[in-house]
């Protein structure tokens, strides 16, 4: 329309205004009532002649995703509206506007971010009208707080700042300001029949770009199991994405200008590889990371795996050294925070695997996911641990929890792999060799799913195919010999396990 009345003279001229509004309406006939339709109508009377108001409820839902700029009007008074609502308007500036912005609000300075992945996460918007819902919403967002705040790698706003915001429109970039986070989680309920629709969006707050969203619908008959598994699937979600995108952001910055954090970001992607050249690199950049800050745990749990990493898969010229440097690393962390859930059950893994403690190894695992019973890496090692010790089945569980909770995991691989050895402990070959080959999906330069898958089809007499992985074993590992494996995992190798990769024709 506005191109239209390019030629034509203002008083013919034929032009809209239109108001933007979202949520629930009443329908009766052939007409349509409630609030939001009121509200509506409302911005549509404040819209300068050819332009769009747009509620701050609906710029939420197009902002990055329409080519258009926009003007901030404020808070804007509406009739018969109680609350002032903020104001977006979209259309050609004529200098005609009917609506004013409101008073510019006192500046916040915009607080520091930490130097870790920072989140704050708002009041769930109660789409139902119906009151009971809004107890249900707020309750769903406390525990979302509560299982991220167990994350040692993360900043979590607390609740009472987070609520803060309830029943207000909010620019998300301002929030983040305002708390000084880097993420904003926002999500609405809304009540249908017997049923209940949760939506979630996890949003950059320094750019506003939206880096996850999903919904999730269940019954209401069982309000607080539904109530878990939100929070369950969020925050399996949007942790290992936050990381991801910390880990993006670390690789963008110069190197001359890396803090610890950064080093330790940059440091994980070269350790997820799990080849001797990645945990070479890994430790160099860990190394430096506690150097310029001693006490960080996350590090010193980090370069313990890689020590693990090096003797487990064979790359280790001083086992003897690389035991105690990790014992070391373990024990830092542990003295940082001995409640860590991550330091724990890597301390717990190591026990197992060196010591062959296995009661102090578990009891350490189990403390690690009672912590944090949303850690996926808590749950990896005590799937470990637990297969050390010969307890196969309570280890699958542990691998099958882990991975529900993280399945785009960039170690999926390593949980898949500890499941097949399992599955050949307990003599369920096939399913073994199913999962193996989904570890080698994952990576195919992992050793240790290569031994598994050689062992499982070794068993299953499939010749051909335990000739092709023994070969590609080989190939990933030159120096391996069976007995330097037994012995470098004595405490726990399952004899049917090494009885399999004997079989395969391996070098002893």
């Amino acid at each position: 329309m506005s191109e239209q009345n390019a030629d034509v003279q203002q008083g013919i001229r034929i032009e809209f205004r239109i108001g933007i509004h979202v949520g629930d309406i009443i329908t009766e006939d052939s007409d349509i009532f409630g609030d939001c339709v009121n509200i509506a109508a409302r911005l549509e009377g404040i819209a300068r002649p050819g332009a769009i108001c747009i509620s701050d409820d609906a710029w939420r839902q197009i902002r990055g995703k329409i080519d258009l700029a926009s003007d901030d009007l404020g808070p804007q008074t509406l009739k018969n509206i109680a609350e002032p609502m903020r104001v977006w308007q979209v259309g050609p500036d004529d200098g005609s506007a009917t609506a004013q912005p409101g008073p510019p609000a006192d500046p916040v300075p915009a607080l520091a971010l930490p130097d870790k992945p920072s989140i704050a996460v708002l009041p769930f918007q109660n789409m139902s009208g119906d009151p009971e819902q809004e107890y249900f919403a707020d309750g769903m967002v406390e525990d979302i707080i509560t299982a991220l705040s167990r994350f040692k790698l993360l900043f979590v706003i607390a609740r009472n700042s987070s609520f803060t915001y309830k029943g207000r429109a909010v620019d998300i970039k301002q929030v983040g300001r305002e708390l000084g986070v880097r993420y904003v989680l926002e999500g609405s309920v809304r009540k249908a029949a017997e049923r209940v629709r949760i939506t979630g969006q996890l949003i950059d707050a320094v750019n506003g770009s939206h880096l996850w969203a999903d919904r999730f619908d269940g019954e209401l008959s069982d309000i607080f199991a539904l109530q878990d598994e939100v929070t369950l699937n969020v925050v399996s979600a949007i942790q290992p994405k936050m990381l991801q995108t910390e880990i993006e952001l670390a690789a963008r910055r110069r190197p001359g200008n890396l803090s610890a954090h950064d080093l330790f970001m940059r440091a994980l992607p070269h350790f997820y590889t799990m080849t001797k050249e990645g945990m070479v690199q890994a430790l160099q950049l860990l190394t430096r990371a506690l150097e310029l800050e001693p006490r960080y745990g996350a590090a010193a749990c980090a370069a313990a795996g890689c020590h693990m990493a090096n003797i487990g898969q064979g790359w280790s010229s001083d086992p003897a050294s690389e035991i105690a440097a990790g014992a070391k690393l373990v024990g830092l962390a542990l003295s940082i925070d001995a409640n860590d859930s991550d330091a724990l059950s890597i301390a717990g893994r190591a026990t197992a695997y060196f010591s062959g403690d296995f009661d102090n190894a578990k009891d350490m695992v189990d403390r690690a996911v009672a912590l944090n019973l949303n850690s996926s890496l808590a749950w990896e090692q005590r799937g470990w641990v637990y297969e050390y010790a010969g307890q196969h089945e309570e280890a699958i569980q542990s691998f099958e929890r882990a991975i529900r909770l993280s399945p785009l995991d960039p170690l999926l691989y390593s949980t898949l792999t500890g499941m097949s050895l399992a599955l050949v402990c307990l003599g369920r070959f096939e399913e073994a060799v199913t999962t193996a080959r989904k570890a080698l999906h994952k990576n195919p330069n992992f050793s240790s799913a290569c031994r598994s898958l050689v062992s499982a089809l070794a068993h299953l007499g499939r010749e051909e195919e335990v000739k092709a992985t023994a070969a590609r074993l080989l190939e990933v590992d030159p120096k391996f010999r069976i007995s330097e494996w037994v012995k470098r995992g004595r405490a726990w190798r399952s004899p049917l396990y090494i009885e399999g990769v004997r079989k395969a024709g391996l070098p002893e």
